[in-house]
């Protein structure tokens, strides 16, 4: 008695149908997002356009510049303009607005640390009361106090030297550095805590071998948004400086646009050399800048 081979084979069914929406979302997935992706090429081509023509201008010579296309490549670059910017004190002011820097984020993280870690780990009332406090300042312009801070300046004998910018443009940058710093040490487990509690930790060494070590990410942030506050500075340096030795970037900026306002290379020049050092600092720690903003909040 013969039999067929071909019942016995195993019979394939054929797959079910991915359902409708199913086959909606990887259709989406496959083509992307062409609306995200235009608005980026434009938010793209706003950026860099400015920043070519800035670039592009400062190595233009005098009437090339006044009677050139802005968007153009310069026929005959030169270094010229940079030259002249060097000769004018430039690198004073840079040398100025360094120490203000690193001496405003040096305040910045030896007092906004503790007081972050205070107010996450303390529950009483008064530690609440002082970050609700500190969270006010976010909302006070620095126009709105310059008067009384000028006078205040006055008192301490440090109109004109470089602690008169310091100081204040570290007190603004604080409220956004505790608050950027206790939603990173939020994101602490308790149990670490617990742990070394156990062994016998204090609340000093929790805060230096603990929470200090795992907010790097919060702490660079702050770093740099506190770097950025004194280097883009100009109301405080304006205000509270007079002489040509206490000079920072800015306010340097501002008397070359009044000495060498016809002659716009220059300016386009002190700009860029302005614009180098912080921009480069941006660039080695942008990771750590945005992982620190995005644990702001806490868990």
């Amino acid at each position: 008695m013969s039999t067929d081979t071909r019942s016995a084979a195993p019979r394939h069914r054929p797959a079910p149908a991915a359902p409708r929406g199913a086959r909606t979302v990887r259709r989406r997935k496959s083509i992307g997002n062409p609306v995200a992706g235009l608005g980026s090429l434009i938010w793209l081509v706003a950026v860099l356009v400015p920043l070519y023509t800035l670039v592009s201008a400062s190595l233009m010579r005098q009437d090339e510049a006044l009677n050139g296309d802005p968007l153009a490549v310069p026929s005959d670059p030169t270094l010229e303009n940079y030259a002249t910017v060097l000769d004018s004190g430039f690198a004073a002011l840079l040398g100025n607005t360094a120490i203000v820097a690193v001496a405003t984020v040096a305040i910045v993280l030896v007092l906004s640390v503790p007081v972050a870690y205070v107010a996450v780990r303390t529950r009483s009332r008064l530690s609440s009361l002082a970050f609700r406090m500190f969270l006010l300042g976010v909302a006070i312009p620095a126009q709105a106090v310059i008067v009384p801070l000028y006078l205040m300046i006055g008192k301490l004998g440090l109109y004109d030297t470089l602690w008169a910018i310091v100081l204040p443009t570290a007190a603004f940058a604080m409220p956004v550095a505790v608050l950027v710093l206790s939603g990173t040490m939020r994101d602490v487990s308790e149990e670490m805590y617990e742990a070394m509690a156990l062994d016998g930790a204090s609340p000093v060494r929790m805060l230096w071998q603990l929470a200090v070590p795992l907010s790097r990410a919060g702490i660079s942030t702050v770093a740099i948004f506190s770097a950025l506050q004194a280097w883009n500075g100009f109301l405080f340096p304006l205000i509270l400086t007079q002489s040509q030795e206490n000079r920072v970037l800015t306010l340097g900026l501002f008397n070359f646009m009044a000495q060498f306002g016809v002659n716009i290379p220059a300016v386009l020049a002190a700009i860029v050399l302005s614009v180098v050092p912080i921009f480069a600092v941006y660039l080695v720690a942008r990771r750590a800048l945005v992982d620190g903003l995005m644990g702001v909040g806490g868990k």
